[in-house]
């Protein structure tokens, strides 16, 4: 592609967005404050180092002849202002900013003219929580119907896929095959992929589909195939409460509480065995005494008995202030309600979410949103997102997930998965090692930003789902360069895949009564969901006004598919032999392809014969795939010269 990019900021996310734009066929030049025009990493790219928001130093990365400009830092001001400075300086460029604050990302969209607003949480919170429910996610994206994600079948010894077809396992579970690498040869991808092909040890197999019919398969491949939510009693729920609510009691509320008691029971005694009176009058006269400062009226008493009194409302006075404030300042602190917490934990089965920061939050929201129990922990006792997370009916604990005893009262050790998301790569790493400590076989997402950091983590530490952030969102950058409609970029057997969503409009007559199958052969593409049909009736679906169909296509072929290239039509369909008793059939067919009468028709089907020429390839593979069906022979054929293209 021969469009310029401008990328401003190369932070974290901004390097791997680089590497996407880069992946996407795009000339780049980049603008970073302290990036050096000669740092190796660059590869080549032009770099300018200075502010974006400064006017000058847009005009000398080129911003008027862009046609997209990136902005990646990590301020959502700094982001807001370049965007609007960009706009002024080239009203016809499409912008794609980062932003953090969720509350202005559709706001932005909406307010300045061809401008994407993207959020890195917002983008891969959907994929962690994936990972998590199903243990292993390439991508992720979501349709009207639902999600989809993109997941690898390794096919090991002893599988059950072994012996079946590739189009098998594919019908079997609803899914759609994107890429095939067979232990011994070279991979193929998409309408490429042999369905045919029986599955032996050792390879591989990429596919799309519903979570729902995603997680069963993979967990039963894999042999790590979980419980659903499990529950203790009710009784056991409530001792569990009980010993955690007064391991959570503060020591001094635990050392004022029996001296007040002591008191009041060594008071009762005292008016019992030394004045004389009932337990009951000694309790009562004991309370009024310490709460109020009462005297006991109408009765005359010894000496001693007038000093003990003395000191008891001394000592009443002094109690009862310090037990008041010291637990009025516990409840404020809130610690009960923290420790009340783990009677809605379930004993196993539900996903433990550590760290409450936008990624965390989204998470949370995702896993509800597929049906799934949720624990949260956060270290923060006023972070922003406890209470909302609470009030969604999350059970959620305030305290260090770096230590055992947190991680035990979210019972980590017996969840379906626990996932790492706090902002401390360090912290999230000591998690994951420490949820292995509790169960060896427990699955673990980490959060990381370096990818080589988290492929290292995956292969020394053996935690398979380590990912990196950042090179789960900046696939999305690169994509929104090329228009709404696309949705993600996936990387499947070392090519990078791309998932974009066609709309027909009335304009789109290149796509209005075309034939889906035929679509997918000529632009190389793989349909995986039309809005309002399942994926049986696509392979016959022709298009019709108001259709969105998803489809997924090397990068190469996507600038071909969005500007509705022409397809050379160069090919012819050929019947070489067919049976008799399909005669009359084949007269019908070439009555409605060449539109000619009854007799043209029957003239042209003695012996082989052309069935249509003046076709695409795709038109051409549809027709012979049609006849082969009723057992003719049937090929296809180029009857012009390559280059020659259609009105």
């Amino acid at each position: 592609m021969s469009q310029r990019v401008l990328l401003c900021g190369l932070g974290r996310v901004g390097w791997r967005v680089l590497d996407s734009v880069r992946a996407a066929g795009f000339p780049v030049v980049v603008i970073d404050t302290n990036i050096a025009p000669d740092d190796p990493r660059l590869n080549g790219v032009r770099a300018v180092r200075g502010d974006c928001r400064r006017p000058d130093v847009l005009e000398l990365g080129g911003v008027r002849d862009a046609t997209g400009i990136v902005i990646a830092t990590g301020d959502d001001l700094l982001n807001i202002s370049t965007a609007m400075l960009v706009r002024k300086l080239n009203p016809t460029a499409r912008i794609v900013v980062r932003m953090f604050n969720q509350n202005l990302i559709d706001r932005l969209s909406g307010a300045v003219k061809n401008t994407v607003a993207l959020s890195v949480s917002g983008l891969i919170a959907p994929m962690l929580a994936l990972t998590a429910v199903t243990g292993d996610t390439l991508g992720a994206f979501k349709l009207e119907d639902g999600p989809r994600q993109v997941s690898e079948l390794a096919v090991a010894a002893g599988s059950s896929l072994i012996g079946m077809t590739i189009g098998d396992v594919a019908q079997q579970n609803q899914l759609v095959p994107l890429a095939f690498t067979p232990a011994h040869g070279h991979p193929s991808f998409l309408h490429d992929v042999p369905s045919d092909t029986a599955l032996s040890q050792g390879d591989r197999l990429v596919v799309c589909g519903a979570p729902a019919n995603l997680i069963r398969l993979l967990e039963r491949e894999r042999g790590d195939l979980l419980p659903g939510v499990k529950w203790a009693w009710r009784l056991r729920r409530w001792l569990r409460t009980f010993r955690r609510t007064l391991w959570e009691v503060d020591l001094s509320v635990k050392i004022a509480t029996p001296v007040l008691f002591a008191t009041i029971l060594g008071s009762v005694f005292v008016f019992r065995y030394g004045i004389g009176a009932e337990w009951s009058e000694g309790l009562y006269q004991t309370v009024s005494i310490i709460a109020t400062g009462a005297s006991m009226h109408g009765e005359h008493h010894s000496d001693w008995a007038k000093v003990f009194i003395s000191v008891l409302k001394l000592a009443g006075a002094a109690l009862i202030a310090a037990f008041t404030a010291i637990f009025t300042q516990y409840l404020l602190r809130a610690k009960l309600g923290g420790a009340l917490e783990i009677r809605w934990v379930p004993d196993g089965g539900h996903v433990v979410v550590c760290g409450l920061g936008n990624v965390g939050f989204r998470l949370v929201n995702e896993l509800i949103a597929m049906g799934e129990r949720v624990v949260a922990i956060d270290n923060r006792v006023d972070g922003q997102f406890i209470a909302t997370v609470r009030g969604k009916g999350v059970p959620t604990f305030v305290g260090d997930a770096t230590v055992v005893d947190v991680l035990k009262q979210a019972r980590a050790g017996d969840a379906k998965a626990v996932i790492a998301a706090t902002s401390s790569e360090l912290a999230n790493l000591e998690i994951a090692l420490l949820v292995r400590e509790m169960n060896p076989n427990s699955r673990v997402v980490v959060r990381l930003s370096d990818p080589e950091f988290a492929e290292a983590v995956r292969e020394a530490a053996n935690i398979r789902q380590a990912v990196s952030v950042p090179a789960l969102a900046a696939p999305a950058f690169a994509a929104a360069l090329f228009g709404d409609r696309v949705q993600t970029l996936i990387t499947a057997a070392g090519r990078t895949l791309v998932v974009i969503e066609l709309a027909v409009d009335a304009d789109d007559t290149h796509l209005v009564g075309k034939s889906l199958r035929a679509l997918m052969l000529d632009y190389r593409l793989m349909p995986v969901a039309i809005a309002g049909h399942n994926l049986a009736e696509l392979r016959e679906h022709r298009f019709k006004l108001g259709d969105r169909v998803t489809v997924v296509a090397e990068l190469p072929d996507l600038e071909r598919l969005i500007r509705r290239e022409a397809i050379p039509r160069t090919a012819s369909t050929v019947i070489d032999s067919y049976p008799v008793i399909v005669r009359d059939k084949l007269v019908l067919l070439v009555r409605s392809v060449r539109r000619c009468e009854k007799e043209e028709a029957e003239a042209a089907v003695n012996g082989p014969f052309t069935l249509a020429d003046g076709l695409t390839h795709g038109e051409a593979q549809e027709l012979v795939e049609l006849v082969s069906r009723d057992k003719c022979v049937a090929r296809v054929i180029v009857t012009r010269e390559p280059g020659i293209y259609a009105d």
